[in-house]
């Protein structure tokens, strides 16, 4: 298979790398990994979950667009843990960021698309762009809330936004309808949302089965740049690409669902002595005129996860 092929079929199905032949693998495994119980009674409140949101993004955009570091001591635990493998763990550092970045960038806007929040994680899907004119980067952020409703972890995963997509979407808009950015729908529908879409990746990546191409709808909206919209031939080429890498393997670490939205963290490794990278997705989910759920549309972030970290923690 060529390597566009090899890319742009995984990349279709959600998990793949435009660098290289083809994704960077991660290791398998079945394991829920899932987002964390709730910590205290009715931290799963949709008010709860809500006030997380907003906390969320008023601490992204008061630290980077206001260097506003009171925010940080409101909202974020002195001894933070951070996986952004640039930034040392604690508070002090993450104030430290923000205010280099402010002076560097003071019009920097962060540009937040959608917000997704389960049990005590929020992500942030956004646009951040230093300065104006350019296109910035795409940013998937998790923050990890302790039980006192505080900051206690952040993940994160970046890549730059490129000039040209294949599928004529930008990697943030939403095509399917109705076309909000906001998780919808009935909160009954998060666990089936979750469902189908946990199903969707143990199917393709821990059991490596080309039906998973059954999870999507045909149409399937992609904003991943380098892949085409919709599944044609994606089962055949599926089934070509796992016979050609069997080793491909995901370890799926976060799961956080909101409605008809569904984020995923993991890592990914194309084999053994492939390169890590950490991938951050963003499914949503649809239900047909027979009541199934599909998947109708998918962003991403990924980035090589590099040799050192400025904290010691993985990007996982």
């Amino acid at each position: 298979m060529a390597r566009r092929t090899v890319v742009a079929l995984l990349a279709a199905a959600g998990f793949a790398t435009v660098a290289g032949v083809a994704p960077a693998s991660a290791v398998a495994s079945s394991g829920p990994a899932h987002h964390a119980p709730a910590a205290v009674d009715g931290l799963r409140s949709g008010a709860v979950l809500e006030r997380n949101k907003r906390v969320a993004v008023e601490v992204l955009t008061q630290l980077f667009e206001k260097g506003n570091l009171a925010v940080a001591e409101r909202h974020v635990r002195p001894d933070f843990i951070q996986h952004s493998p640039t930034v040392p763990d604690g508070r002090a550092a993450l104030e430290n960021q923000a205010r280099d970045l402010h002076t560097r960038y003071p019009r920097l806007a962060y540009n937040v698309k959608r917000v997704l929040a389960q049990g005590d994680l929020v992500m942030v899907h956004a646009n951040p762009i230093q300065e104006p004119g350019t296109r910035g980067q795409a940013v998937m952020d998790i923050f990890r809330f302790d039980r006192t409703g505080r900051i206690a972890e952040h993940w994160d995963t970046r890549e730059d936004v490129p000039a040209t997509t294949v599928n004529g979407n930008d990697m943030f808009g939403t095509v399917s309808n109705p076309r909000t950015n906001e998780p919808s729908g009935p909160c009954r529908l998060t666990p089936l949302s979750e469902k189908t879409v946990v199903g969707y990746f143990d199917t393709l990546l821990v059991d490596k089965n080309p039906d998973a191409v059954d999870y999507l709808n045909p149409e399937f909206y992609q904003h991943n740049p380098s892949v085409p919209n919709g599944t044609v031939d994606m089962r055949e080429h599926l089934t070509t690409f796992f016979q050609l890498f069997p080793d491909v393997v995901a370890d799926r670490k976060r799961v956080i669902a909101d409605k008809d939205y569904v984020a995923l963290h993991f890592r990914y490794r194309l084999s053994p002595e492939s390169a890590e990278q950490s991938i951050m997705g963003i499914f949503r989910v649809e239900r047909q005129p027979h009541g199934q759920l599909k998947i109708i549309e998918h962003w991403d972030v990924i980035q090589d996860v590099p040799a050192t970290s400025a904290n010691g923690n993985t990007m996982f």
